[in-house]
């Protein structure tokens, strides 16, 4: 029997949304930043997630301590983006200070809360993993045997470990680019295969016909190796000429761009010159928000900054490319003509991720949305 892809109705259903925002995003490791972003006590960079706050901070003592990022007075949001709070962290609302690990060191005097237990009205800690550096946060805590990240990465662990994502700094900020689309389209069109001769030539000149997938259980891997024969294309061919500036990496290596998705919505593109990672925030049924920002190793010279730069411009049009095709895929969703469609035998990653769906939320496994009361 053909596997059939995911019903239309979970890309824009707003009960499905709300399963996946108690079932899915609550319980599933999300990315929030690298320790080079908060290198120095009192640094700080938060994560908004459908009404979920994290806040990863430098304490005083060197260590990251991720805590939800709500006052415990009045719910206030402490922090915003990324920053440095100084000594202690301060509640705009109504200065109640915490200390760097998230103790609480009190309300101002003329407030009256002289006997409060501190203890009890500290910050409350989020569950973390730091994997290679990179920090994670689980806003709630997950069946029992659920994966680490680590666990879920070390299919990978040995070709990702020439690349130094430990020593990474970043590259700038983070960047946030708003889609009018399901958080799951995005995810789709990152795993599929099938589009990239037909729609993204500048890919297809540089892998030629290498462009493979595969899934294992939480991890699905892209990758294309940048083929020898120069590009009409000049960015594509100046940044093949470069490749040779790689020396931490074999040849192969740095002529492969490996692309990494982890259940649920996190991504890492890894290149020879950056890692970049993307994240799929959910907004709305039919909204989400490309969270996004590239790491790099600690090299100044000039022929690694100009293969960033092409890098950069190579990337700009696969995005622009992209985002066309999401969106007119989420309006095709729309269509009452459309229901699933057939997976073919190479989609592996869009069989494994819709598995891996309808068993986090059986409600997935209905070709139309359950009727509900009024």
């Amino acid at each position: 029997m053909t596997e059939m892809s995911l019903p239309a109705w979970m890309y824009y259903d707003p009960g499905f949304f709300e399963l996946e925002r108690e079932r899915l995003f609550r319980t599933t490791w999300q990315l929030v930043c690298h320790v080079n972003d908060v290198p120095e006590p009192g640094d700080y960079m938060t994560l908004d997630l459908l009404g979920e706050r994290a806040l990863v901070l430098r304490g005083s003592d060197g260590e990251v301590r991720a805590f939800h990022n709500v006052c415990r007075h009045r719910a206030f949001k402490l922090a915003d983006g990324q920053g440095n709070c100084g000594l202690r962290l301060t509640c705009p609302y109504h200065a109640w200070a915490y200390e760097l690990d998230g103790k609480l060191r009190g309300a101002p005097k003329w407030q009256g809360f002289e006997d409060l237990d501190k203890v009890a009205n500290s910050l409350i800690e989020l569950s973390m993993e730091v994997w290679r550096g990179f920090i994670f946060v689980r806003f709630a805590e997950a069946e029992s045997g659920a994966a680490t990240v680590a666990e879920m990465m070390a299919p990978y662990d040995a070709e990702i470990e020439p690349h130094g994502f430990e020593t990474l700094v970043p590259q700038g900020r983070v960047t946030l680019r708003p889609r009018p689309v399901n958080w799951k389209n995005v995810s789709d069109n990152y795993s599929d295969s099938l589009h990239i001769p037909v729609a993204h030539p500048g890919l297809t000149r540089l892998f030629g016909s290498s462009y493979a997938i595969e899934a294992e259980d939480w991890v699905d891997k892209m990758s294309g190796v940048i083929v020898e024969r120069t590009s009409t294309n000049w960015s594509e061919r100046a940044y093949q000429s470069l490749l040779g500036a790689f020396d931490h990496l074999t040849p192969e290596q740095a002529r492969t761009w490996n692309y990494y998705k982890l259940w649920p919505n996190v991504a890492f593109d890894v290149y020879a010159d950056q890692v970049d990672f993307m994240q799929f925030i959910p907004v709305s049924p039919t909204e989400t928000m490309i969270r996004e920002i590239a790491y790099v190793r600690p090299d100044s010279r000039r022929e690694v900054r100009a293969a960033r730069y092409l890098n950069w411009r190579i990337n700009r049009q696969v995005n622009a490319e992209d985002t066309t095709l999401i969106q007119r895929v989420q309006e095709g969703m729309m269509s009452s003509a459309y229901v699933s469609g057939p997976l073919g035998p190479g989609e592996v990653c869009l069989r494994s991720f819709a598995r891996r769906l309808r068993a986090a939320i059986p409600e997935a496994n209905l070709n139309h949305p359950p009727v509900r009361a009024a």
